[in-house]
């Protein structure tokens, strides 16, 4: 490796990335001389790569569309941009939460004054247990905002290791268990096959009737039908959902004129932030990989995130 690494930015090249290269030691570079490549843009494709490309930073939390394509291969080091996006993202889940439990989607539906159609839509995060599916980056930074509201986190992470400021944790494998303890759960997995459909009809029915499911994640981790019948029927309290699946959710599809459930598309981690956040964990990484340090983000091929 050079003391100036050569970083190709592709498909596209923007200034801030070119910047963000620059600043993190790096030199930018066509595809041919490169030692590594940072993506910005495309969407699980990615051209021929030289032999000399050692490193790929892909600009997604995410990758399950690079994992599906194949284009993750064991003959260099790829880099996802998880946790660069978490503050973004846990900030939107919080405010879903909220919008749920303290009927604020459902006051938002109203035409006209009436404190009437809240009654029961309305409850508190205070003394309530929050499930956090998936405490990674964004998951543990969820945990200060909702304990500093008084609620209490049960966190769920692959080996079920302890998370700081999660009264308890459980392994990936004990899952279920957290929908029977928890009254509320936000959901923060990366979508791979072992997550699809991670909740269906059996988990919503754990969850219970004052329960608020929230997706940050992806929309493949919840069966939809079930989701739909456990609204219809008043099995859970309500859902509030930045993904879903399929994604985008179809006009006329029966979600959308559920009462109790709040659809933002895919926004928690809107442009502006993603943009500026994406810069510097380039920035970062160029850095490190200059100095043979550890990456940031460095994908398990494995475990597919």
């Amino acid at each position: 490796m050079s003391s100036t690494p050569a970083i190709h930015i592709g498909p596209h090249e923007s200034a801030r990335l070119v910047a963000a290269v620059e600043r993190g030691g790096g030199e930018v570079v066509a595809l041919a001389d490169a030692e590594a490549v940072v993506v910005d843009g495309g969407h699980g494709e990615l051209p021929q790569l030289p032999s000399s490309v050692r490193w790929v930073q892909l600009p997604a939390a995410g990758i399950e569309s690079w994992v599906s394509s194949g284009v993750l291969d064991t003959s260099r080091t790829w880099t996802s941009a998880a946790g660069a996006y978490s503050r973004a993202v846990a900030e939107g889940a919080v405010a879903l939460l909220l919008a749920g439990v303290r009927g604020i989607g459902v006051a938002a539906r109203r035409t006209s004054w009436d404190t009437a159609a809240l009654d029961g839509a309305q409850s508190t995060l205070h003394g309530a247990t929050v499930a956090i599916v998936g405490a990674g980056g964004i998951g543990r930074a969820v945990i200060p905002a909702l304990t500093g509201l008084g609620a209490q986190v049960l966190a769920v992470t692959r080996r079920g290791l302890a998370v700081e400021g999660a009264a308890r944790t459980l392994p990936a494998d004990r899952v279920d268990e957290a929908f029977a303890a928890a009254d509320h759960v936000v959901l923060a997995a990366p979508a791979t096959t072992q997550t699809r459909a991670l909740v269906g009809a059996e988990q919503l029915e754990a969850l219970g009737g004052q329960g608020w499911l929230v997706n940050v994640a992806r929309g493949s981790l919840v069966d939809t039908d079930a989701l739909v019948a456990a609204l219809e029927r008043s099995t859970i309290a309500g859902a509030a959902l930045d993904v879903t699946d399929p994604e985008p959710l179809p006009d006329g599809h029966p979600l959308w004129t559920q009462p109790r459930c709040i659809i933002t598309p895919h926004c928690t981690n809107p442009t502006a932030l993603r943009s500026a956040a994406y810069a510097q964990r380039v920035q970062e990484n160029v850095r490190r990989f200059a100095a043979g340090e550890d990456l940031l983000g460095r994908v398990d091929l494995q475990a597919g995130y």
